[in-house]
């Protein structure tokens, strides 16, 4: 994973979703329920619960919207019955593609993910072609003033993740199992109450093993097409091994 052009990902997706807010909102949302479904309403006995609703919390989603998605999840509430899925695909300039979907009908979110890959020329892939070029990791990302390298090396290595390493000044990417994910991002919660740093993202990733670079305008169609996949409302996330230059961002 290359760090410049991960956190200029970030940034151009962070930028996208401030202005579709009401979609953040019911992305999360639908997160939530499912959690509470599959874990019970708990967020201290239910690690997925826990991370739903601080990623929630981070996107300033409100709390009556928080604690409805809950109920549902629980029954309290009537709610869909959401499915998840993780489908794989090819974008033009064989730029790999996982999406992650969570749906109320399989019917109708599969023909439709299709015609948004071929319109803009990739295609649907068997599962496995494609997710063996990237690993499946908990990816946290931590900004805070003058941060002591060794002392964060101390913290990662306590609380259970596997390591970090620098992306721009004052920032770190700190990466851990998929399965201890919840539990690192719980301790490093209350790490930050103490140093004073902050929580940029933290999200299970599909992570690259490694990138390609695209010219402008084929770059530009795979980030246009990331874009409108991650517009349908079934999608919740959207990984890929394009690399992401500051020529893209602008472009």
């Amino acid at each position: 994973m290359a760090g410049h052009s991960k956190w200029a990902n970030i940034k151009h997706r962070k930028q996208a979703a401030d202005a579709k807010r009401g979609k953040i909102f019911t992305r999360l949302a639908k997160e939530i329920t499912v959690s509470a479904k599959l874990g019970g309403g708990d967020e201290n006995s239910n690690p997925r619960l826990r991370a739903a609703i601080l990623k929630a919390r981070e996107s300033n989603v409100p709390k009556d919207n928080i604690e409805r998605a809950v109920k549902k999840g629980t029954g309290e509430l009537e709610s869909d019955n959401y499915e998840e899925l993780v489908y794989e695909g090819y974008a033009p300039g064989g730029i790999a593609i996982i999406i992650e979907v969570l749906t109320d009908k399989k019917t109708r979110t599969v023909p439709e993910i299709k015609n948004i890959l071929s319109k803009a020329g990739g295609s649907m892939a068997e599962s496995g072609s494609v997710s063996y070029l990237f690993d499946h990791k908990g990816v946290i990302l931590i900004k805070g003033e003058n941060i002591n390298e060794e002392e964060l090396l101390e913290q990662v290595v306590e609380c259970g993740a596997e390591d970090f390493e620098k992306d721009e000044e004052n920032i770190y990417v700190i990466k851990s199992a998929k399965e201890d994910f919840h539990a690192v991002l719980e301790a490093f919660y209350k790490i930050i109450e103490t140093k004073g740093w902050e929580i940029l993202e933290s999200e299970l990733q599909y992570v690259p093993k490694t990138q390609i670079a695209l010219d402008v305008d084929k770059g530009g169609a795979v980030m246009k097409l990331i874009e409108n996949l991650e517009n349908h409302d079934d999608v919740q996330n959207v990984f890929s091994n394009l690399e992401i230059s500051e020529e893209l961002i602008s472009g």
